[in-house]
């Protein structure tokens, strides 16, 4: 049986926060959240980003992502982890995000254009990357041990 084609993939520009004005939302990159084939993906809104791991199910009948993640507070190097998922809504990724024993807002994003120029160079010499440098390291602990 065929593998069935995830509606997520992609990088999608988060528009609006339910617990975070625009300002804080773009602080450092334009925010967005970002889902890759393999199951994996990215996220940066303000100084809080992240790695996170993703499936794809259904909610109501209707397809969703279900998604957890690690990552931290890149303005006082707080680790953080969390979960979240999202629906699609006409054009827009709509969804909740959660920090572990911490906040919670809705959020509602939009698909980035993948249009790139046929000449386009490798990762990061087109202006593309995919989880932008932080003016700010952070320590990320888990179980299976610390990076930065």
């Amino acid at each position: 049986m065929a593998k069935k084609a995830n509606p997520f993939t992609g990088r999608w520009r988060i528009k609006s926060m339910s617990a975070w004005e625009g300002d804080f939302l773009i602080e450092e990159v334009e925010a967005f959240i970002e889902f890759d084939k393999k199951g994996s993906g990215s996220f940066q809104f303000g100084y809080i980003q992240g790695m996170l791991d993703h499936r794809m199910t259904s909610r109501g009948g209707e397809p969703a992502v279900e998604f957890s993640w690690e990552g931290g507070d890149a303005a006082d190097g707080t680790p953080l982890t969390g979960r979240g998922w999202g629906v699609p809504k006409d054009d827009e990724l709509r969804g909740m995000f959660y920090i572990h024993e911490g906040d919670e807002s809705e959020f509602v994003a939009k698909r980035k254009s993948t249009q790139r120029a046929s000449n386009a160079r490798s990762v990061g010499t087109d202006g593309y990357n995919p989880l932008p440098r932080l003016k700010h390291s952070v320590r990320v602990c888990s179980i299976r041990g610390c990076r930065v």
